[in-house]
């Protein structure tokens, strides 16, 4: 069985960084399931791709919106993907969630088997 639980959001100042946790378990490492991604839900909108990233080869992609401010990473010995901010802003509060078992194009929060319950991320002065 899959899970997936995401940890470290919280409050901060404009500018302010923070860093998520997705820890994975269950997942066969490969194929489709070594797609990990997070998405971002702001207030009353849509779910939306922040970044994603394949476990076997090559970089992380980012959103236009993020592309600069976060990184992506993993840790494939632990099994968990890491999300830093940095520079946050206003427009960064969402529920952030991890998603893994990507089937189709990497920003379509359709394409995505597994997800975790989020982590709320607000940033306000």
């Amino acid at each position: 069985q899959v899970r997936l639980v995401e940890s470290g959001g919280g409050s901060v100042q404009p500018g302010g960084s923070l860093r998520l946790t997705c820890a994975a378990t269950g997942l066969a490492g490969t194929g489709a399931d070594a797609w990990v991604a997070w998405f971002r839900q702001p207030p009353g909108k849509e779910r939306e791709a922040v970044a994603a990233i394949y476990a076997g080869a090559g970089g992380p992609t980012y959103a236009a919106a993020v592309k600069g401010r976060f990184t992506l990473s993993l840790n494939n010995a632990k099994n968990v993907a890491y999300l830093q901010m940095a520079g946050l802003r206003g427009d960064d509060t969402a529920m952030y969630y991890c998603a893994a078992g990507l089937r189709g194009p990497w920003d379509g929060s359709e394409n995505y088997k597994y997800w975790g319950q989020g982590t709320q991320v607000t940033v306000s002065s």
